[in-house]
């Protein structure tokens, strides 16, 4: 998230309102407040993203009655000033040579309990607990997993639109050649629609070609795809500040009898984790319910990953469609649903939406076909 900024539509009232509410929900997990590093969490809770990763430390301390504080650097204390948050908190900044966790400190209960966000350097924890001995941590997605998941009405808009700018790509690239080209090629071709589009950060676009599909995480490399070949396309970034994520897979020519039913069967699938989206039901339902046709079809080991992510300031993020994962759905939490078949040095087959959970079901966020499309 370094370097990304948040929508522009934010004011210093939202974002005040959000620490008011992380405070809030901090007190009644029986925490003593939150410590808020760099990253996603920092983004959402005060629209500021420092413009470089650095060893030195900023921190955000909310606490249950208390002002909320962003302790930061001097010379990066401008840059925080014109965050679209910085009204509703104070900025404490430090300069080189002093004590940084002294002054974090003084603002800490020194035998309280902190959730702290996950991608905290260890080196300042660590400094924390030297300097507060008496204090613990927990983990911010362990103590309040709900923080961010549940989006507003502002925060599923843009989400649409940029589930919509993805679509937009989709419908483009597959009318390019993908035939005697490299993966590297095509996946140069959709970076540039996403970001013609309306995306200012393109976080990955995968092409995985023939057998490359059966690695969900294929990296683009330059093999040249094939007539013949199953291709999975997987891309995503954030456009004003929210994600987009979607999949599907296109065919060079056309597919065979076996390529065209396991393409159906993810598919099938795909539909039966979106039917279990409502309210009330377990993150777990959703995985269960798309794995269960790949499994009755056969093919139960060869779908080797969760059903879905959360999405939202980031485009990989807390609640999980996941075995095991029994936080109940929600209106307005927004994930992926994303089921795959994946044969080694053959073929695999991806069919991905983001689905936001409404008040009776879900909606899904991408609207492109989910038939398989043959491309040149």
């Amino acid at each position: 998230m370094t370097g990304s900024s948040p929508a522009a539509s934010f004011t210093a009232d939202d974002y005040r309102a959000r620490m008011e509410r992380a405070a809030r929900e901090a007190a009644d997990a029986g925490l003593a407040g939150l410590l808020v590093a760099p990253g996603p969490d920092l983004v959402w809770l005060t629209g500021y993203a420092p413009t470089a990763d650095t060893e030195r430390l900023t921190l955000l301390v909310l606490a249950p009655g208390r002002d909320p504080v962003l302790v930061v650097p001097t010379l990066e204390a401008p840059d925080a000033e014109k965050a679209a948050g910085a009204p509703a908190l104070t900025l404490r900044d430090w300069t080189d040579g002093k004590d940084p966790y002294a002054a974090t400190a003084a603002l800490l209960d020194g035998s309280g309990r902190f959730g702290i966000s996950d991608n905290a350097w260890a080196m300042h924890l660590l400094a924390l607990q030297r300097t507060l001995p008496d204090t613990s941590y927990a983990s911010l997605t362990v103590a309040l997993p709900m923080l961010r998941a549940v989006k507003d009405a502002a925060e599923l808009e843009l989400l649409a639109a940029a589930g919509a700018a993805a679509d937009a790509a989709f419908e483009e690239i597959r009318e390019v050649r993908f035939g005697g080209r490299r993966e590297s090629e095509v996946a140069a071709d959709l970076a540039g629609l996403l970001r013609r589009f309306g995306h200012s950060q393109v976080d990955f676009t995968i092409v995985a070609s023939g057998p490359n599909g059966a690695n969900p995480h294929h990296d683009v490399g330059d093999r040249v795809i094939e007539d013949g070949d199953m291709v999975v396309l997987d891309f995503g970034g954030l456009k004003d500040g929210y994600g987009s994520d979607t999949s599907r897979t296109v065919h060079v020519g056309e597919p065979t009898d076996e390529e065209r039913r396991v393409h159906d069967l993810v598919r099938e699938a795909q539909e039966a984790g979106f039917r279990a989206v409502r309210p009330g039901a377990a993150c777990q339902d959703v995985d269960r319910a798309a794995r269960a046709v790949i499994a009755g079809a056969g093919y139960g080991e060869y779908f080797i990953h969760r059903t879905g992510h959360g999405i939202g300031v980031t485009t990989h993020e807390p609640p999980y469609m996941i075995e095991g994962e029994e936080q109940p759905l929600v209106p307005g939490m927004c994930f992926s649903v994303e089921p795959g078949v994946y044969l080694p040095g053959r073929f695999g087959v991806r069919i991905e939406d983001i689905v936001t959970v409404t008040g009776d079901g879900g909606r899904r966020l991408n609207d492109t076909t989910r038939e398989l499309v043959v491309v040149e």
